[in-house]
């Protein structure tokens, strides 16, 4: 397997594990949809919640969190969209999350956990 599809996976899991962690269902990982793919579809309290999980490394590229163009925000936002649609979830509230998760050697990760995003963190 690809050594950056597998930290991806990794850091989706350590994902998955904190907002467990925080009380939140997983209802769904890795939903492919005509606009991307969802990482990780939740529910919490009377949300559904569709989290996008950025990982790095390094801050070569910029933070993690930064790689949410204007783009990338549109189609999160179509990709839950759809998910609804989909699941006849229409009616429900919804919140787009980002999970930011920063992995250094010999440190815990960080995690910012940016919750209901209404727009792109980084350039566009």
């Amino acid at each position: 397997m690809d050594p950056r599809k597998e930290f991806g996976e990794a850091g989706e899991s350590l994902a998955v594990a904190y907002v467990k962690g925080k009380g939140m269902h997983v209802l769904d990982r890795n939903v492919e949809t005509h606009f991307g793919e969802i990482d990780i579809v939740g529910e919490e309290a009377d949300e559904i919640v569709f989290i996008e999980v950025k990982t790095r490394q390094n801050d070569e590229y910029g933070h993690p969190e930064e790689a949410i163009t204007a783009t990338k925000f549109r189609h999160m936002k179509a990709s839950a969209e759809a998910y609804l649609d989909t699941y006849g979830l229409e009616k429900r509230f919804w919140r787009l999350d980002v999970i930011a998760i920063r992995v250094y050697p010999d440190c815990e990760p960080e995690i910012i956990h940016l919750k209901a995003i209404d727009g792109p963190a980084g350039r566009c």
